[in-house]
């Protein structure tokens, strides 16, 4: 055996704790995951079902942790998992899984295939068996800072663009703040408007908030690889700046995997509570305006329509805020088939937008969602998640739909009542 299938055998003996062993051992091979996941159901390929993607971490399960399992290993009736084997593996567990835990919803006996794949992931990782562009931008995060490489003069010059347009400062490293403001690469290179919006809204709500130049990036491709050290180290950055200038709350942008890195991973990977809460935007922005420090005037005369983010939603819980947001100021808003917690993915989370081979499969699944805007009748599609609206573009464009795609905390300033000018 070579030393990284080892390393990957030993990654995946360490990985699989009690939760693994129970999902395993109650899983009933119903196929119902099956049906949730939209690689299989825009394919009809039963290889991308959910639970066969996890095959080998549960033969590795079965002949290190099972009596059964052991005996047929010992006989030489169950053969070891090898190196071809994960090659082999590497574009399911990687390619065709987003980690946006739908499989985990329709599961009768209750087994959470996301959490099974993120453990997976890390003994692939481990023996090599991650894809280029993923291990690139990982290596990109903590060399640089970015997983597109994205440096502190970058947001500097947007910050210089919006105080022009805006004729509001933008803040940066101010101690003892409410809020500290990330943003993920994609909105700071492909969505400055973001942070534009940002300033506006904090403007009118009167709350102090701060950029911090040594921890402005939210994207955690640790997690999306599946290398936990590494993970660790992207959130540490983010809780020493947040410790530092001793903000009240941290907040996640829009964007899937940084909020799931944060909110729900971090407090685990840095082995501790954080001294300040972790709030996504459309959280923020619902209780600014619950709390009446929003004044909206007007409604969007659009027909308006709103994908969840897999990862705000189903996995993080955020469903009624971008509606009560939204009802505020769309006139027509129309909700999708399946909307909220069992909305359908984009396509792209998890790391597959980020992996250029995946992109024909990608393109291809994007059919479910195409389906879902069109039962809408809408052409313009609100969402708050970055990654969510790059994918989406790439998929409208790929099919032709005339189709605007913008960001809820954009539209949100965009009807913010403008102050009288004294």
């Amino acid at each position: 055996m070579s030393a990284t299938i080892e390393k990957g055998i030993n990654s995946f003996k360490e990985v699989i704790d009690a939760p693994i062993a129970s999902f395993f051992s109650s899983c009933v091979h119903c196929g119902l995951c099956a049906e949730a996941c939209l690689f299989y159901t825009e394919t009809g390929d039963a290889q991308y079902t959910p639970i066969h993607k996890l095959e080998p971490l549960r033969r590795v399960w079965q002949q290190e942790y099972t009596l059964l399992g052991k005996v047929g290993k010992a006989l030489g009736l169950s053969k070891p998992v090898t190196d071809a084997e994960l090659a082999e593996w590497e574009p399911l567990v990687y390619d065709s899984c987003t980690l946006c835990g739908r499989c985990a919803m329709v599961c009768p006996v209750g087994n959470d295939m996301t959490y099974m794949i993120r453990k997976m992931r890390e003994g692939m990782a481990a023996s090599g068996h991650a894809p280029e562009d993923l291990v690139a931008a990982t290596t990109r995060a903590i060399t640089i800072g970015s997983p597109m490489g994205i440096k502190w003069p970058a947001v500097l010059a947007q910050i210089k663009h919006v105080q022009a347009e805006t004729g509001i400062a933008v803040p940066v490293e101010r101690e003892g703040a409410d809020y500290l403001v990330l943003m993920s690469s994609m909105e700071i290179i492909n969505f400055p408007e973001y942070l534009s919006a940002l300033s506006r809204i904090f403007k009118q709500a009167g709350v102090s908030w701060t950029l911090a130049q040594d921890a402005f990036e939210a994207t955690n491709s640790g997690i999306q690889i599946g290398a936990s050290d590494l993970a660790r180290e992207i959130v540490s950055r983010i809780v020493v700046a947040a410790e530092r200038l001793k903000v009240k709350c941290v907040i996640s942008p829009e964007c899937g995997h940084a909020f799931t890195a944060l909110r729900w991973e971090g407090p685990n990977l840095m082995g501790r509570p954080f001294s300040f809460e972790v709030k996504h935007i459309l959280e923020v922005l619902d209780e600014l305006h619950t709390a009446g420090k929003l004044r909206t005037k007007g409604k969007d005369q659009r027909p308006l329509t709103y994908h969840d983010p897999c990862q705000i939603a189903r996995r993080g819980g955020v469903i009624e805020q971008p509606r009560r947001l939204l009802n505020e100021i769309a006139e027509d808003f129309r909700e999708m088939p399946d909307a909220g917690v069992m909305n359908w993915c984009c396509g792209g989370g998890g790391g597959v937008s980020a992996n250029s081979r995946a992109e024909p499969l990608r393109l291809q699944s994007f059919k479910y969602k195409k389906g879902q805007i069109e039962a809408t009748g809408t052409q313009t599609l609100i969402t708050a998640c970055a990654n969510c609206r790059i994918v989406m573009e790439e998929g409208l464009e790929h099919y032709h739909m005339k189709v605007e795609v913008i960001g809820l905390t954009e539209l949100l300033a965009e009807y913010l009542v403008e102050e009288e000018k004294t």
